[in-house]
């Protein structure tokens, strides 16, 4: 029991010093991007803790894999300290944990990130009275309130199974749906809540993270083009570009003035040379870094890490689609939310996360990676692409420049995205995520040579939907990512998008030639004074 504890113990111990190391990455990771000229105080701390929210809820779901792993010995017996109430109170801290970190992700989403963005646009386009923003920001927050409260109602008064009593009164139904919001504690309007802001989440993986996943090791792999060549190019087109003003104006010479339309050329000529401008400071500031020095001294890393990236996105999709495969050959269809709980057509992380449980922890280290890859891969997604609203680009999410209101869409883009993971990773292995590496014992019967009668013996065998429920622990995880099937139907239809959408992006990015190497640093909309932004990287 001792040992136990101590064992225990230190695993705590561990996710608290991983804990540790997600505030601290946070931190650098938002003050690397956020701009130093329109940095503020309470942005940037919403940011940090929305994004620490995050990374901190995917880190619980190899923990809760853990945890009922743990319990169980390899030949299927539980261990002397883990009785009824022992497994009892590991199970509600875990479903403790996933009520406090998703009721912080709700009120981050509804409450928090959308308050501090509309207090952040009035403020900028109005100085004047601090209570008069607050005022506007809470009014527009209303909203947000308003979508969150009608979730968290739809998911407590619409019970998954309404009996069916044509003589009750109205006031017994509504007792009905009291008592069935009593008894879950709450749980089943936290979950259709979660769920729904998941669905949001599987659309912003299928934009993102999809397109991350192959624009990262392409990007890796090809590399950048040179500053020095960039920077000769840059040149030409500045003389290029003089010479053409010249011609233009030199035909005002006599006194004439010029045409409305030499007019519009010359002015659309100088925005270009400014920009070209801009862009020999970048490049040459760049030419004299250290920091490229490094990179390009790096650069063997740099592809074999492409080379690794893209292995692991291979194999991800190819297990995906054999996944969706097995539930359209073999799922009770649409109306089952294409529920599979075993496994008929396997696939190779299925297949590989049964061979690793056999060395401690090599299977749990598999899972945070793929958490940690998935997160990863959308940010890289996030920053080639920028904050869309259909075709519109709202925000461009750029080193040193990214204005505060873009690094909270990009925390609650990340927030979304984390939501999703789980389901996912689910989908890949689903018998792992239910029960880890638990086992149980099954009766066998055997006729053993020169002994009249059977002799009875317990095989061990590993937990599934038909192992009997005192003898497998469910994970939590399992809990809330099923307690509605139609939205198991949309994430299984939003699985097939994700494929294509990876393979669309993976044509791509093979046809696309190098990045330049300050790609999207320098627009035609960015204004001379964000030079100064940049030039501290580069020193």
């Amino acid at each position: 029991m001792a040992a136990a504890a101590s064992e225990l113990l230190t695993g705590w111990c561990l996710f608290g010093l991983a804990l540790l190391a997600i505030l601290i990455f946070c931190w650098f990771y938002v003050r690397k991007y956020q701009s130093r000229r329109e940095s503020e105080v309470i942005s940037t701390i919403t940011a940090i803790f929305a994004l620490a929210v995050a990374l901190i809820s995917s880190a619980l779901l190899p923990v809760d894999i853990f945890l009922v792993s743990y319990m169980k010995n390899q030949n299927g017996t539980f261990k002397d300290w883990a009785d009824a109430n022992v497994s009892r109170q590991i199970e509600d801290t875990v479903l403790y944990g996933y009520y406090t970190l998703y009721s912080i992700i709700l009120f981050c989403v509804f409450l928090w990130i959308p308050f501090v963005y509309f207090y952040y646009e009035e403020k900028e386009e109005d100085d004047g009275n601090t209570c008069s923003q607050v005022k506007t920001a809470l009014k527009y927050t209303l909203g947000f309130l308003t979508i969150c409260a009608v979730l968290l109602l739809i998911g407590a008064f619409v019970p998954l199974d309404i009996p069916n009593k044509k003589n009750s009164t109205e006031w017994e139904k509504v007792k009905l749906l009291f008592e069935e919001f009593g008894s879950s504690h709450g749980l089943t309007a936290l979950s259709f809540s979660i769920s729904s802001l998941t669905v949001i989440g599987m659309l912003a993986a299928i934009t993102y993270t999809a397109y991350g996943m192959s624009a990262l090791p392409l990007n890796l792999i090809k590399g950048t083009t040179s500053a020095a060549y960039e920077r000769l190019e840059n040149t030409e087109d500045i003389e290029e570009v003089e010479q053409r003003m010249l011609r233009i104006k030199s035909k005002c010479r006599d006194g004439r003035p010029l045409s409305s339309r030499d007019r519009r050329t010359v002015q659309q000529l100088e925005e270009r040379l400014r920009t070209l401008r801009r862009r020999e400071r970048h490049l040459e500031s760049i030419e004299k870094s250290w920091w490229a020095k490094f990179c390009e001294a790096i650069r063997p890393l740099k592809i074999v890490w492409g080379v690794f990236f893209i292995v692991v996105a291979l194999l991800f999709t190819v297990s995906l689609f054999l996944s969706n495969l097995d539930k359209a050959l073999h799922s009770a269809g649409f109306d089952s939310g294409f529920i599979i709980l075993g496994t008929n057509l396997t696939n190779p992380l299925n297949m590989l996360l049964p061979v690793l449980q056999t060395v401690f922890p090599l299977d749990y280290i598999l899972i945070t990676t793929i958490v940690m890859y998935f997160i990863f891969t959308s940010m890289a997604g996030i920053r080639n692409m920028g904050i869309w609203f259909f075709w519109i680009r709202l925000y461009k999410i750029r080193r040193g420049k990214t204005r505060p209101q873009a690094l909270l869409f990009l925390c609650m883009i990340l927030l979304l995205i984390v939501l999703h993971t789980s389901y996912m990773i689910y989908s890949l292995a689903p018998q792992y995520v239910m029960y880890g590496s638990q086992k149980y014992l099954v009766q066998s019967n055997k006729t053993t040579d020169g002994q009249p009668g059977n002799v009875t013996t317990f095989v061990s065998k590993d937990c599934d939907a038909d192992a009997p429920e005192d003898q497998c622990i469910v994970t939590r995880t399992y809990l809330f990512l099923h307690k509605f099937w139609f939205f198991s139907a949309v994430y299984y239809f939003g699985n097939w998008a994700f494929i294509a959408v990876f393979l669309i992006g993976l044509i791509v990015s093979c046809c696309k030639g190098k990045k330049s190497v300050i790609e999207g640093e320098v627009d035609e909309d960015d204004s001379d004074m964000s030079d100064d932004e940049l030039s501290v990287y580069y020193r």
